[in-house]
């Protein structure tokens, strides 16, 4: 750190050498950098530089949109997150409790998915009559959009 508390140019990282580190394409990290869920300065030449501590903040946003979560979901998570000091134990436990009943229902909906699947896919679609996902004369549009007969946890809607 330099006096003033800022990092040092030796220790801060570029674009090129975060998404060496994160496993992320830069125009992921760009866009994440939009949405506000990571941030750089800028050099005088313009050139992003990020603080190593965003390394951790782009394995939580890898975990939770591993876990379904959304971006919005991501950002609400992250807002609880402290921006002057490194999370502590603490922090991200809170954090995942509130991802524990998520996992749940995904964990069912995918074992209910899994568990239906060879009543249609398994057969060849040989015997449409009794097939769980049969859909005649578009009669499941009254349901909405989307793929109505999935588990519900399986269909919500899609968001950034």
């Amino acid at each position: 750190m330099s006096s003033e508390g800022k990092p040092r140019a030796d220790q801060l990282l570029t674009i090129g050498e975060l998404t060496q580190r994160s496993g992320l394409a830069a125009s992921a990290l760009r866009f994440y950098e939009r949405e506000g869920l990571i941030s750089a300065t800028r050099t005088a030449g313009g050139q992003r530089r990020y603080e190593r501590a965003v390394l951790r903040r782009l394995a939580f946003i890898r975990a939770a949109r591993s876990v379904g979560l959304s971006l919005d979901e991501v950002r609400a998570a992250m807002e609880g997150l402290p921006s002057a000091r490194t999370p502590t134990r603490a922090d991200w436990t809170a954090i995942s409790r509130s991802w524990s009943q998520r996992l749940d229902e995904q964990i069912e909906a995918l074992t209910a998915l899994r568990d239906k699947l060879d009543s249609c896919i398994g057969c060849g679609c040989l015997s449409l009559a009794r097939c769980r996902i049969s859909n005649p004369e578009d009669s499941v549009a009254a349901l909405g959009p989307g793929a109505a007969y999935l588990p519900a946890a399986l269909r919500r809607p899609a968001s950034s």
